[in-house]
């Protein structure tokens, strides 16, 4: 868990965005687009058509970059290739996203750099191909997505690094149903989702499509 969490600062991508540049297996579009970083070292974001995004950092300190849904769902199945996932130091791709109603901020970490996030140890839950250790942790008057908060942070860190540079998949309703049997009630009322890339004091690149 990096040291300082984000005031989350995002801008919905315009309503005339093409998504004709998505992949021939797109089910959805995306409709969501986050850039936000704290200010420190650089961070080079861009939207690029479509779902995919690319960002390259340097000497940062906390930011968050993704693309995906302005409500969440527990339904969802999030598809995406990541053709550059590379880090130098701390940096996730993670499935990203908050509810309210219980505040809650959650993860679904696919890769990391060199921090593999834990927390208050829950058990673990199969899916998509690999094993996803389940985690809580609590964040105590940290910024959130309503301002000063204390809140819960939700966690499946997949027990080994996805490869890069194929098609893969988060089946975001097993990792629901495995928090909820464990007690971890996300809230009732969704925020965005997005497949995301976050780095904290890191350099690195990486080039994401999401659909």
């Amino acid at each position: 868990m990096f040291k300082f969490k984000k005031t989350i600062a995002t801008a919905l991508v315009a309503a005339s965005l093409s998504f004709g540049m998505l992949a021939a297996t797109a089910s959805a579009a995306t409709d969501y687009w986050q850039n936000w970083t704290d200010g420190g070292g650089s961070v080079n974001a861009v939207n690029g058509s479509g779902g995919n995004y690319s960002v390259t950092w340097s000497n940062t300190g906390n930011f968050v970059v993704g693309k995906g849904w302005n409500t969440g769902s527990a339904s969802r199945v999030i598809n995406y290739n990541a053709g550059a996932f590379s880090p130098s130091g701390n940096g996730y791709l993670t499935l990203y996203g908050w509810t309210r109603n219980s505040l809650i901020e959650y993860y679904v970490v696919d890769s990391w750099g060199t921090y593999r996030p834990t927390g208050t140890y829950k058990g673990s839950v199969s899916s998509d191909g690999g094993t996803y250790d389940i985690y809580t942790t609590q964040r105590v008057n940290q910024p959130s997505i309503d301002g000063t908060a204390t809140f819960t942070q939700f966690w499946s860190v997949r027990q080994s690094k996805r490869a890069t540079g194929s098609n893969v998949a988060i089946t975001f309703q097993n990792h629901y149903n495995a928090w909820k049997s464990k007690g971890m009630n996300l809230g009732s009322s969704w925020s965005y989702q997005v497949l995301a890339t976050e780095g904290y004091q890191s350099s690195g690149y990486s080039n994401v499509t999401v659909w």
